[in-house]
Parts: structure tokens; sequence; C-alpha cells
């Protein structure tokens, strides 16, 4: 039996998604620990996509395979043995060759900040305590992505991928009226390591009036990325939406940052 699990995480004290070597407290791990404990067997998870430290997912899917049906209180049975920190939705039975990475269509990451110090925000959107940046700049800059496929110039490690081409379908940005909590939301098929902390760090220099639009757009048309090129907080990212041509459920969880 194959089955996906639906679930969000708070990732302030994870060191990302994906099983590391060594003492190292990622999601997977302790998940992966907390089913073999319950099912008796050994289980391996495979996610549908890595996430950094201290990253979020409000909306997440992983697969296991285990021998038997799963009993019916199987999902309340583990929420009661998993962290506070994550939350199963759904448990999900689907065909054996479902594959939770490599099937999903489209992927959705919103990035919250603010620059109002808030006491109960600090592990869930990034402060940055400066003045509030023109999200009308932001907002004209963000739509010029949606001409380009390579964002070579806009990746971590791009030689590390196979191809760096990204099928961005929208971008969006949303603000509360003084512009104290702001949230970024990107769709694509796929992203690379380190692309939506890039772009929001660079949105935000654009909104500072620190680079010019050209600026801003330059590095995309010549595939020659900024040096330094520095990234947003990790606190402020949250994988929000991922969807399958055979599962499209809505998030559980509502990112309504701008209110």
């Amino acid at each position: 039996m194959r089955y996906f699990l639906h679930f969000a995480y708070q990732g302030y004290n994870f060191r990302g998604w994906q099983q590391q070597p060594g003492e190292v407290r990622t999601v997977q791990g302790v998940m992966e620990g907390v089913l073999q404990r319950i099912l008796k067997h050994e289980v391996s998870l495979v996610g549908c996509g890595r996430t950094d430290a201290q990253v979020h997912a409000s909306q997440y899917f992983a697969h296991f395979d285990t021998p038997e049906e799963l009993r019916t209180d199987f999902k309340f049975i583990l929420n009661k043995n998993l962290p506070a920190t994550i939350s199963i939705f759904d448990i999900i039975p689907v065909h054996p060759r479902a594959h939770a990475r490599y099937d999903a269509t489209d992927r959705q990451y919103d990035y919250l900040l603010n620059t109002r110090k808030q006491a109960f925000l600090g592990e869930l959107s990034a402060l940055y305590l400066r003045k509030p940046p023109d999200v009308a700049r932001m907002q004209a800059a963000a739509a010029q992505l949606l001409q380009f496929k390579d964002f070579h110039a806009y990746c971590l490690t791009p030689n590390r991928h196979n191809t760096t081409i990204c099928h961005l379908r929208d971008v969006r940005i949303f603000a509360n009226p003084d512009r104290t909590r702001i949230r970024l939301q990107f769709t694509a098929n796929r992203f690379l390591r380190g692309m939506i902390r890039i772009l929001v760090h660079r949105l935000l220099e654009v909104g500072w009036e620190q680079i010019t639009l050209y600026d801003f757009l330059q590095p995309l048309r010549d595939h020659n990325p900024p040096r330094p090129l520095r990234s947003a907080y990790p606190e402020g990212l949250y994988l929000s939406k991922v969807t399958y041509p055979y599962i499209d459920k809505p998030p559980r969880v509502q990112l309504n940052f701008e209110a």
C-alpha cells in the first residue's frame, strides 16, 4: 500500500525537510522515526521537495509504503506522536507508482515579512527593521519576471540542476495599508535552490530604491548572477500549495498576512 501524507510544519527549529547525517533534526527524520515506531517496520518518506533550515510548509505532501492497510484511526495516532510543530491533515491511499515529488505539477511559495517588530511573529515571518519598501515598485518588477524562463542567475547552485528553466505561472505581492506586513507569492512548475529567497531580496532592494528595474532584470537577460548574491531570511518562506493531477487539496493553513 502506498499513502500520501498531507500535512504542514513550522520549520523554525528544524534543519530543513531532508534527512541529514549525524544528530541533525529534520522534518523527514522526525516523521520517519515516529512512523517506524508506530508501524514496526522501516519507513522511507519521499517528500514533494526540499526546504531549507528554518523554512516552513503550510502545505506539504510525502509518500510512504507499508505492507498492510492502515487502521482507520491512524491519523489520530500519528498526530498524537508527532511534535506540535507538525500537523497531519489527510492520509490518502494512492496508486503504487504515485510519486510525491515527480508527479507534482505546480508549487506555490509565500514569503511573509514585516517592518514592525511583532512579539509573536519572530519565528513565523522575516523582520526588516527599516522603512517600508515601495510595494508598487516591487509589484512592477515582479510582473516582469513572467517573461523569463531561465533563472540561472537567481540560483545558489545552478550547476547542480539538470536545467535552470522554470515555468513561472504567477507572481503576486500583497500588503496592508501601512506596508508593515507584506506577502510575496510565487507559483511555478518548479523552483531552483535558493531562487525564491534571492528574488525576494532583490525585490526588496527594488522597493527600497537600492537598485533599478534594469538592475533587477539584467542578470536574467545575460545569465550572470549579481555579486554578491544575497538571500532573504529563511523564516519568512513557506511552501504553501502543491498540486497533482490526481490531488488538488486547498491548504488548511491560510496565510492572510497582509490583513
